[in-house]
């Protein structure tokens, strides 16, 4: 027993000098702490030629096609309408060559930089800039994907008029074209057509070219890439802001039709409709207006979301038909009568206001 505890002791004590020798070897080459620094000039370059051979890969543990096979399976899975972060590394006559971390490097084509007009690649892009690209379309056959910055804007355009119009905002901007049924102006880089009934300004509309205006939205719909806006109703809006209903205001006679006439009072026009000319039966507003008649109206009622402005003279009538046989005495008296109108709605609302409502008991 004792001699076998003593053989024991002995193989432990021969495996520690052994462990020890290891660990005396292993760091025998480890310098001191103050031993460990460097010259960064010594650092070679991770990327340096001199360090890629042709054969580098025959003595590789698998085959280029081992190879190509583990690329394809950490590779990208792209796919057209995603968005992906890339790098322009060249700029080209037609187009950009983009980094997008894919096998082959990714194309814009020139009429895919921006949904606004520019001059050249350059205005919008910088050799080793990065930024976010739409993929429009699967790989070709030299397994190339063809990018886009005019998608990005294009859908983001969208959605920004898409809040513009459900704040009811009034936005500015500049006339480029006008044609045979309105003008053309752009909103945040898309185009927008301004019906001409829906222009109100004292120039023709040839004369617009280069314009501001203020407009509002008609009709937003991406669906149908329809972008409709109005220019006579921001000016009724901000006429409106001054305007109130029984306001006496000075306007000239714009045009007549059967069912009344428009009047234009300070750049907005306003309808005097034919049964708001006079007490008295009117077979045709012709028959008591001219075109450019200077005359008096009040303003009966203010719609600013359909952007109209109703007008009357038959209420500044001291008597009925005055407007047929004498309308210089109705221009003359106008204010007395609107102030008498005035008088009349607050009253009849005051008698809205003051009817008691009718309680029943229930069974």
């Amino acid at each position: 027993m004792i001699e076998n505890s003593s053989q024991t002791v002995k193989e432990i004590s021969d495996e520690k000098e052994i462990e020890n020798s290891i660990v005396e070897e292993n760091t025998s080459d480890i310098p001191k702490e103050e031993d460990l620094s460097f010259e960064t000039k010594d650092i070679p370059s991770a990327d340096s030629s001199s360090s890629r051979r042709n054969s580098d890969l025959d003595t590789a543990g698998f085959t280029q096609e081992e190879f190509a096979s583990l690329l394809g399976k950490y590779d990208y899975n792209f796919k057209p309408g995603d968005l992906v972060k890339g790098t322009v590394f060249a700029l080209e006559p037609k187009g950009a060559m983009i980094d997008i971390g894919a096998k082959t490097a990714a194309f814009m084509p020139m009429q895919e930089v921006s949904i606004n007009r520019v001059e050249g690649l350059s205005d919008v892009l910088q050799p080793s800039e990065s930024r976010e690209f739409f993929i429009m379309s699967e790989e070709n056959e030299d397994g190339q994907l063809a990018l886009s910055i005019r998608r990005i804007e294009y859908q983001r355009a969208w959605e920004r008029v898409r809040q513009l119009q459900k704040e009811d905002a009034t936005i500015y901007s500049e006339v480029f074209a006008t044609n045979r049924g309105g003008a053309l102006v752009r909103v945040e880089g898309l185009r927008g057509f301004i019906p001409g009934s829906h222009i109100s300004a004292r120039k023709i509309k040839e004369d617009l070219e280069g314009e501001y205006l203020p407009l509002k939205f008609l009709e937003v719909d991406e669906e149908r890439n329809r972008l409709v806006l109005s220019h006579r109703r921001a000016l009724v809006e901000k006429k409106m802001n001054r305007l109130e209903v029984g306001e006496v205001v000075v306007g000239s006679v714009k045009g007549i039709k059967p069912y009344g006439a428009f009047i234009d009072i300070g750049g907005v026009s306003g309808l005097l409709h034919i049964s708001e000319i006079s007490h008295e039966h009117i077979e045709t507003p012709h028959n008591v207006l001219n075109v450019n008649d200077q005359m008096k109206v009040m303003i009966i009622d203010l719609d600013s979301e359909r952007g109209r402005i109703s007008l009357s003279t038959k209420a500044l009538e001291p008597e009925p038909g005055d407007m047929l046989t004498d309308p210089q005495k109705v221009f003359n008296k106008a204010e007395e009568m609107a102030a008498k109108y005035k008088q009349m709605l607050l009253e009849q609302t005051d008698e809205n206001e003051e009817q008691p409502t009718e309680i029943t008991e229930s069974d």
